[in-house]
């Protein structure tokens, strides 16, 4: 389950500015799934999350906030963040 979940999310994120016929159906089949409600299947977003106790629509909030920021052009609000660097020859004093 985790495995579909997360093929879904590569090809959400991975496709989202996709300009090629099939970067944009890969999106679109993985944000499809992502909002889909009302899906019997075993292996559906809401069942899978449900599995994995996630709480779908905070996860689907949160996948909509992204695309938007992503097509605006405002992704560094969601980049990660680099660890901090860490200091050479650090001086300590001694103890």
């Amino acid at each position: 389950m985790l495995a579909v979940l997360a093929n879904a999310i590569e090809d959400f994120q991975k496709y989202v500015l996709a300009t090629d016929r099939r970067g944009q159906e890969l999106f679109q089949e993985a944000e499809e799934w992502i909002l889909e409600t009302d899906s019997p299947s075993f292996f559906s977003f809401e069942s899978i999350c449900a599995h994995l106790q996630l709480d779908p629509d905070y996860v689907r909030r949160g996948f909509i906030r992204w695309k938007e920021a992503r097509r605006s052009g405002a992704s560094t609000q969601f980049q990660r963040r680099q660890p901090p660097r860490r200091m050479k020859n650090m001086d300590l004093p001694n103890v």
